[in-house]
């Protein structure tokens, strides 16, 4: 196989766990009760031994205590992964703290939220 042909698969592959995750993320979120953080970014080994898996938080400073339970939940979640992937073998979980989104994005973006809410609140505004 091409060296082209395997990055694509591999970018084929990071896209779609990154989509299933932050589905599976959300829920042990939810279900933990963890800090909410979201899935950014998936980077695939070659080998598909292993992916990283980046998360950002609302609140910066409980992302770690977030990403130490998610390392903690890492198993499950990768047993969870197997069964909504079809892979011959998924890749071992690394939860990391993904801080390239720089706080203006999440200071607008927590702008936007509060915003959204105070409208539906107030239909009038």
């Amino acid at each position: 196989m091409s060296n082209h042909r395997s990055f694509q698969r591999v970018d084929r592959i990071s896209a779609q766990l990154r989509r299933e995750l932050g589905a599976l993320v959300h829920r042990a979120v939810r279900e933990h009760g963890l800090p909410s953080v979201s899935v950014s970014d998936v980077e695939v080994t070659r080998d598909l031994a292993h992916a990283k898996v980046f998360v950002t938080a609302l609140q910066p400073d409980l992302a770690m205590e977030a990403v130490q339970a998610l390392q903690q939940l890492a198993r499950e979640i990768r047993h969870e992964l197997a069964h909504a992937v079809r892979m011959r073998h998924v890749p071992e979980l690394h939860f990391h703290y993904d801080d390239s989104v720089d706080r203006g994005e999440r200071i607008e973006a927590l702008l936007r939220e509060v915003t959204a809410q105070q409208q539906e609140n107030d239909p009038e505004s």
